[in-house]
């Protein structure tokens, strides 16, 4: 059965694909449950949602188990292009039935397996310096060739909030409660279309039950429409523990708007899981100007003096006697921006 189901997954992902982070298209960590480094950007409000089925079996307690589960995910940038807050939760509803038992006795539970309320902060990007720097216009291998640079990744932190409810027989307190939730994200970008995430996750801290885990996910855009993807997310804690693998695709639809399938198993049976997962993501694209995540330091105030100096220097060339500027002057030209983020 596991090797039927662990075909089943790579067949998966043959046929599909999805895309990364933001400039003119959508950035989402759909279909997978690791947050990549960047944020969506300025004035972006974004959704993703997806529903699963699963079944699971538990070999020692003789249960099986149909799940159905709603998973959502609130974001929106502000302030600076590194910044985004969100809301990031599911519920998931369970019908186990006892099958050591004559007849057979089934019980339904549901509630939300997590909801947590945080912020995310890009604090390291080391492709907005390869772009400063821009091609080697002499030499093709150069700019297409594997290079020891590319083994940095963008960097992120994550800081948020779990709130779990009372009585929830997904979380281990009896009681509800608050606690925190940290997660170090990393990104690298290579050419070819692959895009590798890490997440390192430290959950519930502070409670009789805290989780440390880590998800890997490497995805691949064949093309600007499709993408697949694999991941691998272990976890740990007093309460449960695990090791899911997930594979799928997504395509987008158009710049703001994508679907995405996937599918999730584990290799233990207390219990078994296989689950199916279809889902969507949305933005409302508000993002107005383009702009520079601006150098950190020294050679940041350097540079912003020197486009001062340059800005000055233009309006003086372009002011009349009169008094009149010229129309290449001023903020209505290029901004210079670079897109957004990549």
């Amino acid at each position: 059965m596991r090797q039927l189901k662990f075909f089943l997954c790579c067949l998966l992902l043959l046929p599909f694909c999805s895309i990364a982070q933001y400039t003119e298209m959508i950035n989402t960590n759909r279909p997978g449950v690791s947050q990549g480094a960047f944020a969506v950007g300025t004035n972006v409000l974004q959704f993703e949602t997806g529903l699963s089925y699963g079944k699971e079996e538990h070999e020692l307690l003789g249960t099986e188990t149909t799940t159905f589960g709603w998973d959502y995910a609130a974001r929106y940038g502000f302030w600076r292009e590194e910044l985004e807050v969100s809301i990031i939760g599911s519920f998931q509803s369970n019908s186990v039935t006892n099958i050591r038992t004559t007849p057979n006795t089934e019980s339904k539970f549901s509630n939300f397996r997590s909801n947590t309320i945080g912020a995310k902060y890009l604090v390291y990007d080391p492709y907005r310096k390869m772009e400063l720097e821009g091609p080697n216009l002499y030499s093709w291998k150069a700019n297409n060739r594997f290079q020891w640079k590319d083994l940095i990744p963008a960097v992120s932190v994550y800081a948020g909030a779990n709130f779990d409810f009372a009585e929830n027989p997904f979380t281990p307190e009896a009681e509800g409660q608050i606690s925190p939730k940290v997660i170090l994200s990393t990104q690298n970008n290579w050419m070819g279309g692959f895009v590798f995430v890490t997440n390192i996750i430290a959950d519930r801290i502070g409670t009789d039950f805290p989780t440390y885990g880590y998800i890997v996910t490497l995805t691949h855009a064949t093309n600007r429409y499709f993408s697949i993807f694999l991941e691998n997310q272990g976890f740990k804690s007093d309460f449960y523990a695990d090791q899911i693998l997930r594979g799928g695709a997504a395509a987008l639809i158009n710049n703001n708007f994508h679907v995405d399938a996937s599918v999730a198993l584990n290799f233990k049976d207390t219990p078994s899981i296989f689950q199916g997962r279809i889902g969507v993501a949305y933005r409302f694209d508000m993002h107005n100007r383009d702009e520079f995540i601006e150098e950190k330091g020294k050679a940041g105030r350097e540079k912003r003096r020197e486009e001062k100096g340059k800005k000055k220097e233009k309006k003086k060339k372009n002011k009349r006697k009169d008094g009149f500027i010229g129309e290449d002057d001023g903020d209505g030209g290029d901004d210079g921006g670079d897109g957004g983020l990549n």
